[in-house]
């Protein structure tokens, strides 16, 4: 959970009333937070530097806040002040619009250019007018940023925000992408102009933006955004420019945020300007921009502090937090959760989500902070009306069963990785991957993890081959699941468990497998099958090529195909990068539950 420091004073200020530590903390729970410590700025200072320091009272108190990951908006002061208040029924609930100021001749506008979808396809835009800034403000203006950049903003992998004096630059803008060495200007705080590669060179040790250098350091285009005079405001994710530069004297702001996530961008906007619109000379009205994508005729006029609407059913919602109250007092209990609400038509009541709350998404969401509003200990502890035993799953167990055995006969257990590559699960195995019921990630991370391993054999295979230079012979084997694309379950995709076993020497050891399989039988109660007919187990040849021709066989057991087992193919084993012959065998143990 992020943790947001709050200098006490201020926060006091903010509420218009002091408090002890221990009311405070009693109130931060009551509203579904946390107080995790008391400290002092100089303290967290000595505390990250490493050095003893000692508490003086002169020194100002800091609350650290525990804060919900997905409460985007208190992750501030303003937020937070805000939000308490409400709950506490001191202030109404703010209501946010958008407007642009009569002294404001035109509509802003930022043009994106088509080079932009190689890089950063994304960006949102907003102005804040009459701003007037004090050094607390500010400060939690910046920090917020950089809470959100974290948070939501992934180290603003996802998600950037570009923060500028109005009054220095001028619309429309460019949102562009252009090769390092044609960008040029001086970067935040800096004292001389640089290109675009001679930036990530001059940050590269930098202690706070090293880290978001790779986002864009091996693109052929570096993202840009410039004003109409042809004037840098900043080189997205990595820094703005010194013209534009914000101070305590600003009174206009414009902000702009860059994404590879478009609704994480227009949340990242809406708890931004929502927070600090309170400090504008017209209190929580926003100045809105449109965006002009080139190639399309849409233009996005953003932000859209868009308010919703949800419905609820009263019972339903008492029920299932466990109290009693009348629909009049739950609406009031929402309201005080800045959701406001009411009553129509007996039992149901209309929740107005406000533009902060991008956290509701469902009527669960609204349950939980109707239970926040009632108090979590004040909800009586009652027995449940159905009473159950706690006992582990049938697959788990039998799983468990089958591990111990196979340990027993001197196999060793391995645990591996349930994401592999496109070519392990298929051009290894000697499959084309079309033929592999395989579920395919659809924004892997690394080559070596684009799919979700239809069999346990790769994992297996890629372990001997870490451990090559053990004394043979080698015996593994692993009990997991695999996940195989079906399109008849809800979600498209089934998970099945199975039992996998290698055998490596200087003989296939094909005798040795299949001595494992009787075993596993025996073990499972299922006999073999002279008659080969829908009781007990037997063999039957088939052709795979996993394995070596006529060296395979499919396993029936009970009348149902469960696996496979026989010696593996030497294409594979060189896929593999392994050297000795190896036997193996699969199978879906679900059948014998």
């Amino acid at each position: 959970m992020p943790v947001i420091n709050v200098k006490r004073d201020v926060l006091f200020k903010a509420l218009g009333q002091t408090y002890s530590d221990d009311e405070f903390q009693k109130l931060c729970f009551s509203f579904g937070l946390e107080l995790d410590e008391v400290t002092t700025d100089k303290l967290i200072h000595a505390k990250e530097h490493g050095t003893e320091h000692t508490i003086e009272t002169s020194e100002e108190i800091i609350y650290k806040i525990d804060i919900p990951a997905n409460r985007y908006d208190l992750l501030c002061l303003e937020g937070l002040a805000t939000g308490i208040l409400v709950f506490l029924e001191k202030i109404p609930r703010p209501h946010y619009k958008l407007a642009t100021p009569a002294s404001v001749k035109k509509v802003e506008r930022m043009i994106v250019t088509r080079s932009c979808k190689r890089i950063r396809p994304y960006v949102v835009c907003a102005i804040l007018r009459g701003l007037n800034l004090t050094q607390d403000s500010y400060d939690s203006f910046i920090d917020l940023q950089d809470k959100l950049h974290q948070n939501i903003g992934r180290k603003r992998s996802l998600v950037s925000i570009g923060t500028h004096d109005m009054d220095t630059i001028e619309g429309p803008f460019l949102y562009d992408a252009r090769p390092p060495e044609d960008i040029c200007f001086k970067p935040l705080n800096q004292d001389k102009e640089y290109t675009g590669a001679e930036i990530m060179e001059l940050y590269a040790h930098h202690a706070q933006l090293k880290q978001y250098l790779p986002i864009i350091n091996d693109s052929p285009l570096y993202p840009i955004i410039y004003d109409n005079n042809n004037v840098v405001c900043s080189m997205p994710p990595i820094i703005n420019s010194d013209h534009s530069k914000i101070t305590l004297n600003t009174r206009n702001i414009f902000i702009e945020v860059t994404a590879t996530d478009l609704t994480k961008a227009k949340i990242t906007l809406d708890t931004l300007v929502c927070a600090f619109s309170q400090y504008c000379e017209e209190k929580y009205t926003v100045q809105p921009v449109e965006v002009y994508y080139e190639g399309t005729s849409e233009i996005q006029r953003v932000p859209e502090l868009k308010y919703r609407m949800n419905e609820i059913n009263s019972d339903a919602a008492t029920d299932y937090i466990g109290i009693k109250e009348t629909p009049e007092n739950v609406a009031r209990l929402l309201s005080k959760m800045c959701l406001k609400s009411e009553v129509k038509d007996g039992k149901k009541i209309a929740v107005e989500i406000p533009p902060t709350r991008h956290d509701i998404m469902h009527a669960c969401d609204i349950y939980e902070d109707l239970s926040i509003a009632w108090g979590y200990n004040n909800i009586k502890m009652t027995i449940p009306q159905t009473p159950t035993i706690g006992a582990e799953l049938p697959l788990n167990k039998l799983s468990d069963h089958l591990r111990y055995e196979l340990a027993q006969a001197g196999f060793t257990e391995t645990l591996t990785f349930a994401l592999c590559s496109r070519d392990d699960v298929s051009d290894k195995l000697g499959w084309k991957f079309d033929e592999i019921p395989a579920v395919t990630i659809s924004n892997p991370k690394t080559l070596e993890f684009q799919v979700v391993r239809t069999s346990l054999l790769p994992g297996l295979l890629k372990t001997l081959n870490a451990n090559k230079k053990m004394p043979l012979p080698l015996k593994i084997f692993e009990v997991s699941d695999v996940v195989l694309r079906d399109s008849d379950t809800e979600v498209g995709a089934r998970n099945e468990r199975r039992l996998a076993a290698i055998y490596c020497n200087t003989s296939s050891g094909f005798e040795i497998i299949h001595g494992l399989l009787d075993r596993i039988m025996q073990l499972l109660e299922v006999k073999w099958s002279v008659n080969k007919t829908n009781e007990g187990y037997y063999l039957k040849a088939a052709e795979d090529p996993t394995y070596f021709p006529q060296r395979c066989a499919t396993i029936i057991a009970n009348g149902k195909n469960i696996g496979k087992m026989g010696v593996i193919h030497p294409d594979v084993l060189q896929k593999f990068e392994l050297n000795q012959p190896c036997s193996a065998i699969e199978i879906n143990i679900e059948p014998f539950l």
